[in-house]
Protein backbone atom coordinates (compact mmCIF):
# COMPACT_ATOMS: atom_id res chain seq x y z
CA UNK A 1 0.00 0.00 0.00
CA UNK A 2 3.14 2.57 0.94
CA UNK A 3 4.40 2.07 -2.50
CA UNK A 4 1.40 1.78 -4.28
CA UNK A 5 0.28 5.87 -2.23
CA UNK A 6 3.75 6.21 -3.20
CA UNK A 7 3.72 5.75 -6.78
CA UNK A 8 -0.13 7.87 -6.89
CA UNK A 9 1.76 11.17 -5.53
CA UNK A 10 4.80 10.74 -7.58
CA UNK A 11 2.12 10.32 -10.80
CA UNK A 12 -0.16 13.35 -9.61
CA UNK A 13 3.25 15.54 -8.81
CA UNK A 14 3.82 15.28 -12.57
CA UNK A 15 0.88 16.18 -14.08
CA UNK A 16 0.82 18.93 -11.94
CA UNK A 17 4.22 19.98 -13.73
CA UNK A 18 2.83 18.90 -17.29
CA UNK A 19 -0.60 20.97 -16.68
CA UNK A 20 0.30 24.11 -14.95
CA UNK A 21 2.38 25.76 -17.86
CA UNK A 22 -0.06 24.39 -20.48
CA UNK A 23 -3.27 24.25 -19.04
CA UNK A 24 -2.80 25.93 -15.42
CA UNK A 25 -2.10 29.86 -16.21
CA UNK A 26 -3.29 32.26 -18.11
CA UNK A 27 -2.21 35.44 -19.32
CA UNK A 28 -4.10 38.64 -17.39
CA UNK A 29 -3.61 41.91 -18.65
CA UNK A 30 -4.47 45.19 -16.52
CA UNK A 31 -3.21 48.34 -17.56
CA UNK A 32 0.01 48.15 -19.04
CA UNK A 33 1.05 45.48 -16.89
CA UNK A 34 0.74 41.31 -17.40
CA UNK A 35 0.53 38.83 -15.19
CA UNK A 36 0.13 35.02 -14.64
CA UNK A 37 -2.83 33.99 -12.93
CA UNK A 38 -3.24 30.03 -11.68
CA UNK A 39 -6.45 27.60 -12.44
CA UNK A 40 -6.20 26.03 -9.39
CA UNK A 41 -8.91 23.91 -10.71
CA UNK A 42 -7.65 22.70 -13.82
CA UNK A 43 -4.32 21.89 -12.04
CA UNK A 44 -5.63 20.13 -8.89
CA UNK A 45 -8.22 18.40 -10.57
CA UNK A 46 -6.26 17.16 -12.81
CA UNK A 47 -3.87 16.15 -10.05
CA UNK A 48 -6.86 14.39 -8.08
CA UNK A 49 -7.94 11.90 -11.02
CA UNK A 50 -4.43 10.48 -11.80
CA UNK A 51 -3.93 9.51 -8.02
CA UNK A 52 -7.13 8.12 -7.49
CA UNK A 53 -6.29 6.18 -11.00
CA UNK A 54 -2.92 5.00 -9.73
CA UNK A 55 -4.38 4.10 -6.46
CA UNK A 56 -7.56 2.36 -7.83
CA UNK A 57 -5.28 0.40 -10.65
CA UNK A 58 -3.28 -2.27 -8.46
CA UNK A 59 -6.84 -2.92 -6.91
CA UNK A 60 -8.32 -3.64 -10.28
CA UNK A 61 -5.55 -5.82 -11.30
CA UNK A 62 -5.47 -7.89 -8.17
CA UNK A 63 -9.49 -8.16 -8.62
CA UNK A 64 -8.68 -9.67 -12.13
CA UNK A 65 -6.10 -12.32 -10.93
CA UNK A 66 -3.13 -10.40 -10.63
CA UNK A 67 -2.75 -9.97 -14.60
CA UNK A 68 -3.45 -6.59 -16.43
CA UNK A 69 -6.13 -7.96 -19.20
CA UNK A 70 -6.47 -5.69 -22.36
CA UNK A 71 -9.66 -4.47 -23.25
CA UNK A 72 -10.03 -7.53 -25.83
CA UNK A 73 -12.62 -7.09 -29.22
CA UNK A 74 -12.47 -10.54 -31.71
CA UNK A 75 -10.31 -10.00 -34.46
CA UNK A 76 -12.42 -9.72 -37.63
CA UNK A 77 -12.60 -12.49 -40.27
CA UNK A 78 -12.66 -11.89 -43.65
CA UNK A 79 -16.47 -12.30 -43.69
CA UNK A 80 -17.19 -10.17 -41.55
CA UNK A 81 -15.10 -7.47 -42.19
CA UNK A 82 -16.96 -7.61 -45.55
CA UNK A 83 -20.05 -7.39 -44.57
CA UNK A 84 -18.78 -4.19 -42.03
CA UNK A 85 -17.26 -2.67 -45.58
CA UNK A 86 -20.91 -3.15 -46.89
CA UNK A 87 -23.11 -2.16 -44.34
CA UNK A 88 -20.55 1.17 -44.28
CA UNK A 89 -20.97 1.91 -47.72
CA UNK A 90 -24.44 1.39 -47.84
CA UNK A 91 -25.16 3.71 -44.98
CA UNK A 92 -22.47 6.37 -46.96
CA UNK A 93 -24.66 6.17 -49.74
CA UNK A 94 -28.12 7.40 -48.06
CA UNK A 95 -26.69 9.75 -44.98
CA UNK A 96 -26.36 13.17 -47.54
CA UNK A 97 -30.18 12.69 -48.45
CA UNK A 98 -31.47 12.20 -44.81
CA UNK A 99 -29.42 14.94 -42.98
CA UNK A 100 -28.05 18.31 -43.02
CA UNK A 101 -25.95 20.72 -44.90
CA UNK A 102 -23.23 20.63 -41.70
CA UNK A 103 -23.69 17.02 -41.09
CA UNK A 104 -22.96 16.12 -44.80
CA UNK A 105 -20.11 18.54 -44.96
CA UNK A 106 -18.44 16.85 -41.62
CA UNK A 107 -18.81 13.30 -43.72
CA UNK A 108 -16.70 14.85 -46.66
CA UNK A 109 -14.22 15.52 -43.84
CA UNK A 110 -13.90 12.35 -42.75
CA UNK A 111 -14.19 10.71 -46.33
CA UNK A 112 -10.83 13.09 -47.24
CA UNK A 113 -9.45 11.52 -43.96
CA UNK A 114 -10.39 7.89 -44.80
CA UNK A 115 -8.56 7.74 -48.32
CA UNK A 116 -5.87 9.60 -46.04
CA UNK A 117 -6.18 7.06 -43.56
CA UNK A 118 -5.85 4.03 -46.27
CA UNK A 119 -3.07 5.57 -48.15
CA UNK A 120 -0.92 6.07 -45.13
CA UNK A 121 -1.70 2.27 -43.77
CA UNK A 122 0.24 1.12 -47.20
CA UNK A 123 3.06 2.68 -45.43
CA UNK A 124 2.77 2.11 -41.76
CA UNK A 125 0.05 -0.81 -41.57
CA UNK A 126 1.25 -3.27 -44.56
CA UNK A 127 4.91 -2.45 -44.93
CA UNK A 128 5.78 -1.55 -41.61
CA UNK A 129 7.40 1.95 -42.26
CA UNK A 130 6.74 4.98 -39.97
CA UNK A 131 6.14 8.05 -41.66
CA UNK A 132 5.84 11.07 -40.05
CA UNK A 133 5.89 13.45 -43.05
CA UNK A 134 2.72 12.13 -45.26
CA UNK A 135 1.10 15.15 -44.65
CA UNK A 136 3.78 16.56 -47.68
CA UNK A 137 2.16 14.48 -49.74
CA UNK A 138 -0.85 15.69 -49.45
CA UNK A 139 0.53 19.17 -49.98
CA UNK A 140 1.91 18.56 -53.13
CA UNK A 141 -1.23 16.64 -54.54
CA UNK A 142 -3.30 19.91 -53.04
CA UNK A 143 -0.72 22.46 -54.65
CA UNK A 144 -0.56 20.39 -57.66
CA UNK A 145 -4.12 21.10 -58.73
CA UNK A 146 -3.91 24.94 -57.10
CA UNK A 147 -0.75 25.36 -58.89
CA UNK A 148 -1.78 23.92 -62.58
CA UNK A 149 -5.21 26.05 -62.11
CA UNK A 150 -3.33 29.06 -60.85
CA UNK A 151 -0.91 29.45 -63.66
CA UNK A 152 -2.46 27.10 -66.50
CA UNK A 153 -6.40 27.49 -66.27
CA UNK A 154 -6.27 23.23 -65.75
CA UNK A 155 -9.94 22.13 -64.24
CA UNK A 156 -9.59 19.81 -61.46
CA UNK A 157 -10.70 16.75 -63.89
CA UNK A 158 -7.62 17.64 -65.66
CA UNK A 159 -5.39 18.08 -62.84
CA UNK A 160 -6.47 15.10 -60.45
CA UNK A 161 -4.32 12.46 -62.59
CA UNK A 162 -1.40 14.74 -62.73
CA UNK A 163 -1.62 15.81 -58.63
CA UNK A 164 -1.55 11.52 -57.65
CA UNK A 165 1.47 11.51 -59.89
CA UNK A 166 3.51 14.39 -58.56
CA UNK A 167 2.74 13.05 -54.96
CA UNK A 168 3.60 9.40 -55.70
CA UNK A 169 7.31 11.10 -57.80
CA UNK A 170 7.92 12.98 -53.94
CA UNK A 171 7.05 9.43 -52.59
CA UNK A 172 9.69 7.73 -54.94
CA UNK A 173 12.27 10.53 -54.01
CA UNK A 174 12.10 10.25 -50.11
CA UNK A 175 12.27 6.74 -50.71
CA UNK A 176 15.98 6.78 -51.55
CA UNK A 177 17.64 8.87 -48.65
CA UNK A 178 15.79 6.43 -46.31
CA UNK A 179 16.25 2.85 -47.65
CA UNK A 180 19.31 2.08 -44.82
CA UNK A 181 16.75 3.49 -42.21
CA UNK A 182 14.84 2.21 -39.82
CA UNK A 183 12.49 2.31 -36.67
CA UNK A 184 12.92 6.37 -35.35
CA UNK A 185 15.30 7.42 -37.38
CA UNK A 186 13.40 6.54 -40.22
CA UNK A 187 10.46 8.95 -38.69
CA UNK A 188 12.68 11.72 -37.85
CA UNK A 189 14.07 12.21 -41.71
CA UNK A 190 10.54 11.28 -43.13
CA UNK A 191 9.49 14.58 -40.42
CA UNK A 192 11.96 16.56 -41.93
CA UNK A 193 10.36 15.82 -45.12
CA UNK A 194 7.17 17.11 -44.35
CA UNK A 195 8.43 20.48 -42.83
CA UNK A 196 10.72 20.78 -45.84
CA UNK A 197 7.79 20.94 -48.39
CA UNK A 198 5.83 23.45 -46.02
CA UNK A 199 8.67 26.33 -45.80
CA UNK A 200 9.26 26.00 -49.66
CA UNK A 201 5.56 26.34 -50.02
CA UNK A 202 5.97 29.62 -47.71
CA UNK A 203 9.38 30.85 -49.15
CA UNK A 204 8.70 30.32 -52.72
CA UNK A 205 6.65 33.69 -52.39
CA UNK A 206 5.86 34.43 -56.27
CA UNK A 207 5.17 30.53 -57.48
CA UNK A 208 3.03 29.65 -54.58
CA UNK A 209 1.94 32.55 -53.10
CA UNK A 210 3.75 32.06 -49.73
CA UNK A 211 2.10 32.25 -46.51
CA UNK A 212 -1.42 33.60 -48.47
CA UNK A 213 -1.96 30.50 -50.67
CA UNK A 214 -3.76 30.22 -53.56
CA UNK A 215 -7.52 31.07 -53.30
CA UNK A 216 -10.32 30.90 -55.89
CA UNK A 217 -9.58 27.29 -56.77
CA UNK A 218 -12.58 25.99 -58.92
CA UNK A 219 -15.13 23.13 -57.76
CA UNK A 220 -14.88 19.76 -59.88
CA UNK A 221 -17.19 20.32 -62.63
CA UNK A 222 -19.93 17.65 -63.54
CA UNK A 223 -19.33 15.69 -67.37
CA UNK A 224 -17.80 19.50 -68.14
CA UNK A 225 -20.62 21.82 -66.39
CA UNK A 226 -19.99 23.73 -63.74
CA UNK A 227 -21.75 23.01 -60.42
CA UNK A 228 -22.80 26.79 -59.83
CA UNK A 229 -25.19 29.37 -59.61
CA UNK A 230 -23.63 31.05 -62.73
CA UNK A 231 -21.47 29.83 -65.25
CA UNK A 232 -18.46 31.63 -67.16
CA UNK A 233 -19.67 33.24 -70.38
CA UNK A 234 -20.30 30.67 -73.25
CA UNK A 235 -21.20 27.60 -70.93
CA UNK A 236 -24.06 26.27 -69.45
CA UNK A 237 -24.44 25.17 -65.75
CA UNK A 238 -25.31 21.90 -64.88
CA UNK A 239 -29.07 22.64 -63.41
CA UNK A 240 -29.43 24.63 -66.34
CA UNK A 241 -28.78 21.26 -68.06
CA UNK A 242 -30.92 19.16 -66.17
CA UNK A 243 -33.76 22.00 -65.63
CA UNK A 244 -33.09 22.13 -61.56
CA UNK A 245 -33.10 25.10 -59.29
CA UNK A 246 -30.08 25.78 -58.27
CA UNK A 247 -29.08 24.90 -54.63
CA UNK A 248 -25.96 24.98 -52.16
CA UNK A 249 -27.08 22.08 -50.60
CA UNK A 250 -26.24 19.95 -54.61
CA UNK A 251 -22.92 21.49 -54.31
CA UNK A 252 -22.34 20.47 -50.92
CA UNK A 253 -23.74 16.58 -51.57
CA UNK A 254 -21.98 16.33 -54.88
CA UNK A 255 -18.59 16.97 -53.37
CA UNK A 256 -19.89 14.35 -51.00
CA UNK A 257 -20.79 11.50 -53.30
CA UNK A 258 -17.22 12.44 -55.08
CA UNK A 259 -15.42 12.10 -51.85
CA UNK A 260 -17.33 8.58 -51.32
CA UNK A 261 -16.07 7.73 -54.78
CA UNK A 262 -12.63 8.70 -54.53
CA UNK A 263 -12.38 6.63 -50.52
CA UNK A 264 -13.97 3.57 -52.30
CA UNK A 265 -11.39 3.61 -54.90
CA UNK A 266 -8.97 4.20 -52.22
CA UNK A 267 -10.03 1.60 -50.28
CA UNK A 268 -10.62 -1.06 -53.46
CA UNK A 269 -6.94 -0.56 -55.10
CA UNK A 270 -5.37 -1.09 -51.30
CA UNK A 271 -7.73 -4.19 -50.85
CA UNK A 272 -6.50 -5.71 -53.77
CA UNK A 273 -3.29 -5.05 -53.56
CA UNK A 274 -2.32 -6.36 -50.16
CA UNK A 275 -3.61 -10.02 -51.70
CA UNK A 276 -1.39 -9.34 -54.89
CA UNK A 277 2.97 -10.22 -54.79
CA UNK A 278 2.74 -6.67 -53.96
CA UNK A 279 1.17 -6.84 -50.82
CA UNK A 280 2.69 -10.24 -49.66
CA UNK A 281 6.20 -8.29 -50.12
CA UNK A 282 4.59 -5.47 -48.04
CA UNK A 283 4.07 -7.97 -45.17
CA UNK A 284 7.43 -10.23 -45.37
CA UNK A 285 9.23 -6.39 -45.36
CA UNK A 286 7.07 -5.75 -41.75
CA UNK A 287 7.84 -8.66 -40.20
CA UNK A 288 11.41 -9.26 -40.85
CA UNK A 289 13.59 -7.56 -43.53
CA UNK A 290 16.50 -9.75 -43.17
CA UNK A 291 14.47 -12.35 -43.54
CA UNK A 292 12.83 -10.85 -46.22
CA UNK A 293 15.89 -10.56 -48.26
CA UNK A 294 16.93 -13.81 -47.04
CA UNK A 295 14.03 -15.02 -49.66
CA UNK A 296 15.57 -13.28 -52.77
CA UNK A 297 12.96 -10.11 -52.52
CA UNK A 298 14.79 -6.63 -52.87
CA UNK A 299 13.85 -4.67 -49.79
CA UNK A 300 14.72 -1.24 -51.65
CA UNK A 301 12.08 -2.21 -54.67
CA UNK A 302 9.54 -3.03 -51.83
CA UNK A 303 10.22 0.01 -49.82
CA UNK A 304 10.02 2.69 -52.58
CA UNK A 305 6.63 0.84 -54.02
CA UNK A 306 5.14 1.09 -50.60
CA UNK A 307 5.96 5.01 -50.67
CA UNK A 308 5.23 5.60 -53.69
CA UNK A 309 1.48 4.22 -54.01
CA UNK A 310 0.79 5.38 -50.25
CA UNK A 311 1.85 9.19 -51.59
CA UNK A 312 -0.29 8.85 -54.58
CA UNK A 313 -3.22 8.50 -53.01
CA UNK A 314 -2.35 11.68 -50.57
CA UNK A 315 -1.97 13.52 -53.98
CA UNK A 316 -5.61 12.50 -54.90
CA UNK A 317 -6.88 13.60 -51.32
CA UNK A 318 -5.02 16.90 -51.43
CA UNK A 319 -6.18 18.03 -55.14
CA UNK A 320 -10.02 17.06 -53.66
CA UNK A 321 -9.39 18.92 -50.47
CA UNK A 322 -8.31 22.12 -52.90
CA UNK A 323 -11.06 21.72 -54.76
CA UNK A 324 -13.42 21.23 -51.98
CA UNK A 325 -11.81 24.60 -49.66
CA UNK A 326 -11.42 26.73 -52.70
CA UNK A 327 -8.32 28.00 -50.82
CA UNK A 328 -4.92 26.27 -50.08
CA UNK A 329 -2.29 27.70 -47.64
CA UNK A 330 0.79 26.00 -45.61
CA UNK A 331 -1.37 26.40 -42.81
CA UNK A 332 -3.08 23.83 -43.53
CA UNK A 333 0.10 21.32 -43.82
CA UNK A 334 1.50 21.23 -40.43
CA UNK A 335 2.92 18.41 -38.48
CA UNK A 336 -0.41 18.08 -36.72
CA UNK A 337 -2.22 17.10 -39.35
CA UNK A 338 0.46 14.09 -39.88
CA UNK A 339 0.09 13.46 -36.15
CA UNK A 340 -3.86 12.71 -36.97
CA UNK A 341 -3.69 10.52 -40.08
CA UNK A 342 -1.23 8.47 -37.97
CA UNK A 343 -3.20 8.20 -35.01
CA UNK A 344 -6.31 7.22 -36.98
CA UNK A 345 -4.25 4.25 -38.62
CA UNK A 346 -2.87 3.41 -35.24
CA UNK A 347 -6.10 3.75 -33.34
CA UNK A 348 -8.21 1.90 -36.05
CA UNK A 349 -5.51 -1.20 -35.66
CA UNK A 350 -2.45 -0.89 -38.32
CA UNK A 351 -3.30 -2.93 -41.31
CA UNK A 352 -6.88 -2.83 -40.33
CA UNK A 353 -9.00 -1.39 -43.02
CA UNK A 354 -12.06 -1.54 -41.54
CA UNK A 355 -10.49 -0.30 -38.08
CA UNK A 356 -9.14 2.79 -40.28
CA UNK A 357 -12.17 4.21 -41.38
CA UNK A 358 -13.79 3.55 -37.99
CA UNK A 359 -11.06 5.52 -36.17
CA UNK A 360 -11.26 8.27 -39.07
CA UNK A 361 -14.96 8.77 -38.16
CA UNK A 362 -14.43 8.61 -34.33
CA UNK A 363 -11.22 11.53 -34.73
CA UNK A 364 -12.98 13.75 -36.91
CA UNK A 365 -16.80 13.72 -35.66
CA UNK A 366 -16.39 13.57 -31.88
CA UNK A 367 -14.54 16.92 -31.57
CA UNK A 368 -17.21 18.54 -34.09
CA UNK A 369 -19.45 17.04 -31.35
CA UNK A 370 -17.61 18.13 -28.14
CA UNK A 371 -16.74 21.74 -29.37
CA UNK A 372 -17.01 23.43 -25.72
CA UNK A 373 -14.07 21.52 -24.92
CA UNK A 374 -12.13 22.37 -28.46
CA UNK A 375 -9.06 24.35 -26.17
CA UNK A 376 -8.81 20.98 -24.43
CA UNK A 377 -8.90 18.96 -27.52
CA UNK A 378 -5.27 18.04 -28.19
CA UNK A 379 -4.87 16.84 -24.19
CA UNK A 380 -7.98 14.56 -24.32
CA UNK A 381 -6.53 13.33 -27.82
CA UNK A 382 -2.94 12.29 -26.23
CA UNK A 383 -4.82 10.74 -23.41
CA UNK A 384 -6.83 8.46 -25.55
CA UNK A 385 -3.50 7.55 -27.38
CA UNK A 386 -1.89 6.23 -24.59
CA UNK A 387 -4.86 4.73 -22.92
CA UNK A 388 -4.88 2.45 -26.32
CA UNK A 389 -1.06 1.99 -26.03
CA UNK A 390 -1.53 0.77 -23.01
CA UNK A 391 -4.88 -1.46 -23.14
CA UNK A 392 -5.29 -2.02 -26.68
CA UNK A 393 -2.01 -1.58 -28.41
CA UNK A 394 -3.12 -4.12 -31.57
CA UNK A 395 -5.83 -1.38 -32.31
CA UNK A 396 -9.80 -1.52 -32.22
CA UNK A 397 -10.55 -3.38 -34.98
CA UNK A 398 -7.17 -5.66 -35.41
CA UNK A 399 -6.79 -7.44 -39.00
CA UNK A 400 -6.82 -11.31 -38.58
CA UNK A 401 -3.48 -12.42 -40.16
CA UNK A 402 -3.35 -16.03 -41.58
CA UNK A 403 -1.12 -18.10 -39.65
CA UNK A 404 -0.25 -21.36 -39.19
CA UNK A 405 -0.11 -23.39 -35.91
CA UNK A 406 1.55 -26.71 -35.74
CA UNK A 407 0.63 -29.34 -32.89
CA UNK A 408 2.66 -29.81 -30.03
Amino acid sequence: MDKAFKNAFIAALMTGVIIAPIFGFQILRSGMQTHLQADWKMILGGMAVVFVFQMVRPLLRKAMGGKQRAFSLPPLSETARKGIILVLIAIALVWPFFTGRAQVDIATLVLIYVMLGLGLNIVVGFAGLLDLGFVGFYAVGAYTYALLYHWAGWGFWQALPLAGGCAALFGYLLGFPVLRLRGDYLAIVTLGFGEIIRLLLINLYSFTGGPDGISGIPKPTVFGYPMARRAPEGQTTFHELVGWTFSNQDVIVYLYLMALCLALITLFVSNRLVRMPVGRAWEALREDEIACRSLGLNPTNIKLSAFTIGAMFAGFGGAFFAARQGLVNPESFTFIESALILAIVVLGGMGSQVGVILAAVLLTVVPEIAREFAEYRMLIFGLVMVLMMMWRPQGLLPVKRPHVELAS
